[in-house]
């Protein structure tokens, strides 16, 4: 026999039903919080993370026609308590990395790319450009190891699926950029 109740507004519940999924239905009057899941970071995936947020930074700064300054935002991250377990001599390569090689960096991308580069979340396009700097310009990184990094930035970072989009990319620039390793 099914028990029915009536909870909040008029919401009916199966609590027969609830019980066998160990749902607690007051849980629905609880505010909802968002879960902070534990992740183990190395200096290096941190320098990574910090490095995608200067380029996020800079990217937006920059779209907005404003003055994109790479020492304030470096200075502005470096501030940032996380930013001691970070490895910065990685995120100064990086950062510094995107920003100097931008254009250079950019045009690689765009023969990949299936939609105007404005139409790109900042964040995706953001790891390309740090996958597409490590890619061209810093060959002690494996190919793989700069597109699994950049994969796992859109995965945390990004879009629903965009990391999908950032490895169908990579793929095809690691390609052209490091045939020898393919």
């Amino acid at each position: 026999m099914m028990k029915l109740k009536t909870i909040n507004q008029g919401i009916t519940l199966n609590l027969y039903f609830w019980s066998f999924m160990n749902f607690d239905p007051q849980q629905l009057n609880k505010p909802i919080s968002s879960v902070t899941v534990k992740r183990s970071l190395t200096p290096r995936r941190r320098a990574r993370e910090y490095a995608l947020q200067g380029v996020y930074q800079w990217l937006v700064i920059k779209a907005a026609g404003g003055f994109a300054d790479y020492a304030t935002i470096a200075k502005q991250l470096g501030e940032d308590p996380g930013f001691k377990k970070a490895q910065k001599d990685l995120f100064d390569h990086l950062f510094a990395g995107v920003v100097n090689h931008y254009d250079t960096l950019e045009s690689k991308i765009k023969e990949h790319v299936d939609r105007p580069m404005e139409e790109l979340s900042p964040v995706e396009y953001g790891a390309l450009l740090i996958a597409a700097f490590e890619l061209a310009e810093d060959i002690s990184v494996p190919f793989k190891v700069a597109i699994n990094e950049a994969v796992e930035l859109a995965k945390v970072f990004g879009g629903t699926d965009g990391h999908k989009y950032v490895n169908g990319v990579l793929d095809k620039l690691a390609q052209q950029l490091r045939p020898h390793e393919m």
